[in-house]
């Protein structure tokens, strides 16, 4: 049940047109909102929370709900930035009250150690992080933000809250990079979680922090943040290395009775992991055999020809490099008329860009 609230208050003649605008940006993302005698009320999904939103002749109101400080803080950043967004014409001076906004760290913020590093085939490196108080980590999240600070930093700067409920970062010159990693094995009893590294070369942020990483390194860490894979009758789930990690934990999510087809892209057969699926999944490793990864066609092409079966509940995953992410995107939606809920080609990482 939701216990913890924040408010925000804008003072503006606009506040209907305000809420319109909120309503049609939300509704765009397919986020569940119904209008109210005085405003509009927003439901997040995943249960992340609720926001009220009302106004009259002088002033706009929201406040949040949310059950964890997590939720509020990520509630309170999501609304802040539509609403500054909706009335950037007045450009608003925004400030929270309530719970959360005496906080001088982010509630969703760590920071971790490196405790132990190790080979898992020739091109990825499985790095054992270690930190105090990683309980959250029990729930369904299985992506974090990592945060890589600046070579030469006697001290690594991070994050904090701001008044608006968006994060204040350091300046650029000691601000940490960052790169979106899922976690491969929780230890809640032992605080530690395990993140695989793609090595691309030393080149990279992350890929060339993993190459050089030692025991005792220290980065942030934000999130988790939910896994993306909903309950189906049938599974189409593809991936290149980069994936892997995020496709394991959704092989020991999926019920023992999925059934479905995954591909995966790897560069050759010593990057074949020892995953296991459930019986009704078949599982199909793609070779790039010399070919640099991403301007292969393998994965794409792999996914493109296999066709959902006419069911209610088809799920459409896939995680590689941005233009096959656009390329799959674009066939399931666009040429098979799949529902976007049931769709998701997410960009792992840009060609040209070795930051992943």
């Amino acid at each position: 049940m939701n216990s913890l609230t924040a408010e925000v208050r804008l003072r503006t003649k606009l506040g209907k047109q305000y809420v319109e605008l909120l309503c049609n940006d939300f509704e765009k993302d397919e986020i569940e909102t119904a209008t109210t005698p005085t405003g509009a009320q927003v439901h997040l999904p995943r249960g992340l929370g609720t926001a009220h939103i009302d106004v009259d002749a002088h002033e706009l109101v929201i406040r949040a709900e949310a059950a964890t400080e997590q939720g509020l803080s990520a509630l309170k950043f999501i609304l802040g930035l539509r609403l500054e967004r909706a009335a950037e014409a007045e450009n608003p001076d925004l400030a929270w009250t309530g719970h959360g906004c005496d906080l001088t760290v982010l509630p969703n913020f760590r920071e971790i150690r490196v405790a132990r590093i190790g080979a898992v085939t020739p091109l990825v490196r499985r790095i054992t992080f270690t930190g105090r108080d990683l309980h959250r980590l029990a729930g369904d999240g299985i992506h974090i933000r990592l945060l890589f600070p600046p070579a030469g930093l006697d001290q690594p700067e991070w994050p904090r809250p701001g008044k608006n409920g968006r994060p204040v970062w350091p300046p650029v010159e000691r601000r940490p990079a960052t790169r979106v990693y899922t976690i491969r094995r929780i230890d809640l009893p032992a605080s530690e979680i395990d993140v695989d590294f793609v090595l691309h070369g030393e080149h990279g942020t992350a890929s060339g922090w993993a190459a050089k990483a030692g025991i005792g390194d220290v980065v942030g860490m934000l999130g988790p943040s939910p896994a993306d894979l909903e309950a189906a009758d049938w599974y189409l789930i593809a991936g290149d290395e980069t994936a892997i990690p995020a496709i394991a934990r959704m092989f020991e999510a999926m019920p023992r009775q999925a059934r479905g087809h995954a591909v995966i892209e790897v560069a050759d057969a010593d990057e074949i992991q020892a995953l296991t699926p459930p019986p009704g999944i078949e599982l199909t490793w793609l070779l790039r055999a010399g070919r640099p990864a991403g301007d292969s066609d393998l994965l794409a092409e792999a996914a493109l020809a296999i066709t959902p079966p006419a069911l209610e509940r088809v799920r459409c995953w896939l995680g590689a490099e941005a233009q096959t992410a656009r390329r799959l995107r674009h066939h399931w939606r666009e040429v098979l008329q799949l529902p976007k809920d049931r769709v998701s080609a997410v960009a792992y990482w840009h060609r040209g860009e070795a930051g992943h």
